[in-house]
């Protein structure tokens, strides 16, 4: 860096006998870089700079001043007409760097033709000084480029903190949805296993109901996939249908543990256990209560409006009674119960094809028995007794 310490500078440059040099405008050293291939030139802007208050680099060509650029540069003066990079050639690189998209450029050049300063403004020149020049025009022209780069360095400044504040809380913002999310996952796991707990009190009376739950909640998810229902529905039906046949808490044990045929009477009594369940399952702000309290009251009625205990029909039945019903009839002929022996898989869907339209919706019945090596590998996997096919 340039000595600019000297006792008694003078800034005159001789084709200026009136010029005086002028305050600093604001206090902190500002650091020029003066681009110039004549040594007398560097020094004499070197002078008038330091009098200003600015520090000077100084560069004799192109090359040099584009080495000097990374020393905190505040503002550049470069000479128009240099040999090998001249001035016009040394913006365009200075301005192809984005690091120094914002640093001020003086052309200081004794060309003063209008397709001479075009072509600076196309490179990227900020201002243009002629030579042979005022010292005041210098200090005004810098004064203002250098205020103006305060202000944009300012606002950058700003904008960073800013960009770092919206990061920070951003950041603060996911941890806490993140843990809002896992408190809700927890909670929704609690809710299901209460549910999961509510129907397994079945198991204690009926040890025919706690795997036929479980497979019931898996086929019917395997049906409205085929559907193509959408992943919450999905869900929904997957968790919300095992609670189906939860009314049979309501059932004597003297009906619900016969081992032989029911009689009229004690039929009509087994047919309240979907009023009952639905009643158990009434009232709840949950989703998945409401639609388990939909499937308990309509898992039984039938397409053609035979079913119970209602009598509806066709799509008056809501879609998850009708999922419902196809799993359970299915899982019911192919489990051994007290009072028969299950059918072989390939004779229920024979039956289960013969009732489409009748007991079953079309639609839902064609979905589930498009799925049989689903069905088949769900059978195997949750064990209950059901003989060879």
């Amino acid at each position: 860096m340039a000595d600019n310490q000297d006792a008694n500078p003078d800034p005159r440059p001789m084709s200026d006998p009136h010029a005086q040099a002028a305050p600093v405008p604001w206090a902190g050293p500002k650091r020029v870089l003066v681009v110039d291939d004549q040594e007398d030139t560097r020094r004499m802007l070197e002078r008038i700079l330091a009098n200003f208050g600015y520090q000077t680099e100084l560069a004799r060509d192109g090359l040099e001043a584009l080495a000097k650029l990374s020393l905190d540069v505040d503002l550049v003066l470069l000479d128009a007409e240099m040999p090998g990079m001249d001035g016009f050639e040394l913006a365009r690189r200075i301005r192809s760097d984005p690091r120094y998209a914002d640093l001020p450029l003086i052309m200081v050049t004794g060309l003063g033709g209008k397709e001479d300063r075009l072509r600076a403004v196309e490179v990227g020149v900020n201002d243009f000084i002629t030579k042979p020049f005022e010292i005041n025009e210098l200090r005004l022209r810098s004064g203002w480029l250098l205020k103006l780069k305060d202000s944009i360095d300012q606002l950058k400044r700003h904008r960073a903190e800013l960009e770092q504040k919206v990061e920070e809380r951003t950041a603060a913002l996911r941890a806490a949805l993140e843990e809002m999310a896992a408190a809700q996952r927890r909670t929704h796991e609690a809710h299901l296993d209460t549910i999961r707990r509510l129907v397994l009190v079945a198991e204690y009376r009926d040890r025919d109901t706690a795997a036929h739950i479980e497979r019931i909640g898996r086929y019917c998810e395997l049906i409205a996939r085929q559907l193509k229902l959408s992943p919450g529905e999905i869900e929904l039906v997957r968790h919300s249908t095992p609670m189906h046949d939860v009314g049979k808490i309501g059932i004597p044990d003297s009906i619900l543990l016969k081992p032989g045929k029911l009689t009229p009477e004690e039929w009509e009594i087994m047919k309240t256990h979907t009023t009952i369940g639905a009643d158990i399952l009434h009232g709840s702000p949950s989703p998945l209560l409401k639609a388990g309290e939909e499937i308990a009251l309509t898992h039984h009625e039938r397409w053609d409006g035979s079913g119970y205990p209602r009598g509806l029909s066709g799509e008056e039945i809501p879609l998850f009674g009708r999922i419902c019903a196809v799993a359970d009839v299915f899982d019911a002929l192919t489990t051994n119960r007290r009072y028969r022996d299950a059918l072989p898989t390939e004779a229920v869907f024979d039956f289960l094809a013969g009732q489409r339209g009748k007991h079953f919706d079309p639609e839902i019945l064609d979905a589930f028995l498009a799925s049989r090596e689903e069905i088949e590998e769900i059978q195997r996997s949750i064990d209950h007794g059901r003989p060879d096919s």
